[in-house]
């Protein structure tokens, strides 16, 4: 680590982020894994579908990107899904495959047959869900288990238990379930799941801590978006040893969707100075050909990959951009765009824009202006983006400057 690991040619960020007194109390693991999730959980996000073709063109930009382990799908929902998830098992491309089951045999054997390295096995783990969303006897849930993750073990596969709802559990009595599962079953890792994102920060911390207490396997962070609370969470567990990051492309998933992999990955990277191995470079890319695949609304200020990002149009801001130069341009921006594979930045023109920006335009297009010219011009501009409710193309101010000037 550098001496000053907030600043560097790339990013600019607080300088409170690393006080010992914020950094005292961290246990990162060694190595932090990202294992995606899109092609399963990404598609069960309402109305979102994606074929054969689909599936593989993303599994083939998570490996550009660097992703770590691809969940490839769940062999027994259809004919289609375990295709993908053969196909992906059998190429040698990067990222370990593995497939997700229900703890149930029959889901493992699909997942052994389909030639993947591990499996992430599912069973209910809170008691109202159980009863309620499954009508099942509670030992029902535990016998599935042993039995499951036991006759995965025995052929082969990396076994990641999977408890749904596990943060709305009692803690005692899933904690007690996932200890029996692990000394009679089999269990190689364990996924922390927030299934209802329903877990505040200071919570997750006293989670983690509370699991590690009782269970000696390696532990995954599976979290929801519900409260918007994902991205924070996940930072907070990993602070806490956990070593494995369950996310989406876009953050694609149920409900609120699933923690997204830009957002995560990009803070570790520029908050807490940790590279986990993601090339950032290619997230924006990624996110776009995701996007265009899914069809998925993205808005234009999402946070790393969106479009408007770096487009600068209020007055004051665009004023420091010039200013500092695009070369100083971390002094106005957290993090350089090409670090994400976005563009650099610009200045827009709208109702927001101030006089700086007014007069670099004037020059780009070789209009000739005093001082009062050009705030009149900047006046008919604001009257203009409040008229048309948008941002001006070259063309519209050109023609706008030039009828102003004549008038």
């Amino acid at each position: 680590m550098t001496d000053t690991p907030w600043i560097n040619e790339n990013w600019h960020t607080s300088p409170w982020n690393f006080a010992d007194e914020v950094t005292s109390q961290f246990n990162f693991p060694k190595q932090i894994k990202i294992h995606d999730v899109t092609l399963r959980d990404g598609e069960q996000q309402a109305g979102l579908a994606f074929d054969f073709d689909d599936k593989i063109r993303i599994a083939e930009g998570l490996a550009e990107a660097g992703v770590h382990r691809i969940e490839a799908g769940m062999p027994v929902v259809s004919k289609d899904d375990a295709r993908v998830v053969e196909e992906l098992a059998k190429r040698d491309f990067g990222p370990d495959i593995y497939a997700f089951a229900r703890c149930m045999v029959d889901d493992v054997q699909r997942a052994v047959d389909s030639g993947v390295s591990g499996v992430i096995m599912e069973v209910p783990s809170s008691k109202h869900l159980i009863e309620l969303g499954y009508r099942w006897e509670l030992e029902r849930a535990i016998d599935l288990s042993i039995e499951s993750t036991a006759y995965a073990h025995e052929k082969g596969l990396q076994v990641i238990f999977f408890p749904i709802d596990f943060t709305r559990s009692d803690l005692t009595w899933v904690l007690d379930l996932i200890t029996k599962v692990g000394k009679e079953g089999h269990m190689d890792g364990l996924a922390l799941v927030d299934t209802m994102g329903a877990t505040s920060i200071h919570a997750m911390q006293y989670f983690v801590r509370a699991v590690k207490a009782r269970i000696d396997v390696p532990l995954e962070a599976h979290f929801h978006m519900d409260y918007g609370l994902g991205v924070a969470n996940t930072l907070m567990a990993v602070a806490e040893g956990v070593e494995v990051i369950q996310s989406t492309v876009l953050g694609l998933g149920e409900r609120a969707g699933n923690v997204p992999m830009e957002e995560t990955v990009m803070a570790l990277k520029t908050l807490y100075n940790i590279d986990i191995g993601i090339k950032t470079e290619k997230l924006k890319g990624l996110a776009d050909m995701v996007q265009q695949i899914s069809g998925a609304i993205i808005p234009n200020n999402r946070p790393i990959v969106g479009d408007d990002l770096f487009k600068v149009e209020s007055g004051i801001i665009a004023t420091w951009l010039l200013n500092c130069g695009y070369e100083n341009q971390t002094a106005v921006f957290p993090f350089r765009p090409s670090m994400v594979g976005q563009k650099e930045p610009e200045t827009v023109m709208g109702k927001g824009s101030g006089i700086d920006t007014c007069k670099e335009w004037l020059a780009r297009n070789q209009i000739t202006a005093d001082a009062d010219q050009a705030m009149t011009v900047l006046m008919a501009v604001k009257d203009w983006g409040l008229i048309n409710k948008r941002l001006m193309t070259n063309d519209e101010f050109k023609k706008l400057a030039e009828d102003t000037l004549a008038a």
